[in-house]
């Protein structure tokens, strides 16, 4: 059995990973950490309020003492760190809160692992791991001809969201050369799925034809990204946990690399299918493009690309294959259905967080 500290657990990815593997195991006990700023949503994790196996505390991974308390008072096994500031247009308008969270925070957090796991012999536990969550980012951008990226690829970080990922990954690299603590680190290419933070692509656009809001495009559209469904991320964190190497990194993909703009063309006329096929939509979304006999896709408006707006990511996971065995269970068209879905069944998780958009 393993006793579970989850920080950044109220997040997209987090709270995925806590319904994952309080499913899938059911004798584990998961403590979520997570200071609730902007992507951080309770509500997201109020299908778990009556599972006795889990416990949610509101704090920051920079909390050295709310840390070390959660650690010892829990008898805390196993840290799976996704707090991280993660959206890079706020980055590049805001970067000190990304140095603060993802790089002092996670030192924090490792640094208390550290005392309490190795150097306390009261508290100390042999068999500890902490599992470092980053992103495809940190190995910086691809041309359209060049391989995937292997997690034997030089880190080149161009915004300062994935330039503090790519720190947070070598202190967590150090920390098991230098002091032996048992660590693992995935880098994973794009999620999405259920509880995303409606400003990151396919909720936003989802949201925004329902609301018959602009979808708007950056530059061309054609930026390529490679797109994993979230419980897969989660199942992909699982077997590391359970068959890992210590100390080792794995990519995590979804072998299933999208234009934005395709991406959003998909979304346009999945959205019209959709309200082509259930009136009661029309009822539930009155505004909604497709409700009143428009297409979604007169919605796109193309407009400035952003700063240091990378043109392709794309992840190679053989490593992840060949050696513990995983593969993704969804495809993109599985996937991607069940995403859309669960947005205009989910409106009133959603929408309040666009009130002041």
């Amino acid at each position: 059995m393993r006793k579970l500290l989850v920080t950044g657990g109220a997040g997209f990815i987090g709270a995925n990973f806590v319904y994952y593997w309080l499913r899938e195991h059911l004798e584990d006990k998961v403590v979520v950490l997570d200071a609730l700023t902007y992507a951080g949503n309770l509500p997201s994790l109020d299908g778990l309020k009556d599972n006795p196996n889990f416990s949610f505390v509101e704090g920051s991974i920079a909390d050295e003492v709310l840390v070390e308390e959660l650690l010892i008072d829990n008898d805390i096994d196993t840290i799976v760190n996704f707090a991280a500031e993660s959206h890079v247009d706020r980055s590049i308008s805001d970067p000190d809160i990304f140095i603060e969270t993802n790089i002092v925070g996670t030192h924090n957090i490792l640094k208390v692992a550290r005392q309490v796991w190795i150097e306390n012999k009261a508290t100390a536990k042999p068999n500890h791991r902490f599992h470092h969550v980053s992103t495809d980012e940190v190995y910086g951008e691809l041309a359209d001809d060049e391989d995937a990226f292997t997690e034997d690829h030089v880190y080149a970080p161009n915004s300062p969201y994935s330039a503090s990922k790519a720190s947070s990954d070598h202190l967590v690299r150090a920390y098991h050369h230098t002091f032996g603590l048992n660590v693992t680190t995935t880098n994973c290419s794009n999620n999405y799925g259920p509880y995303q933070y409606p400003e990151k692509l396919i909720p936003l656009f989802l949201s925004n034809i329902l609301r018959n809001k602009p979808l708007p495009v950056y530059g061309s559209g054609k930026n390529i990204r490679d797109w994993l469904y979230v419980d897969d991320h989660a199942r992909g964190i699982d077997v590391i946990l359970n068959k890992g190497k210590v100390g080792e990194i794995y990519n995590i993909g979804g072998n299933n690399e999208w234009t934005n703009i395709d991406i959003i063309m998909l979304l346009c006329k999945e959205m019209d299918r959709l309200f082509a096929e259930n009136p009661e939509l029309h009822k539930q979304y009155p505004d909604a493009a497709p409700a009143n006999g428009k297409k979604s896709a007169d919605l796109i408006m193309y407009v400035e690309d952003r700063a240091g707006h990378d043109w392709r990511y794309a992840i190679d996971a053989t490593k992840l294959e060949t050696e513990l065995g995983f593969k993704p269970q969804d495809t993109f068209e599985t996937g991607i259905i069940k995403t859309i879905q669960w947005y205009i069944d989910n409106q009133d998780w959603w929408e309040p967080l666009l009130l002041d958009k």
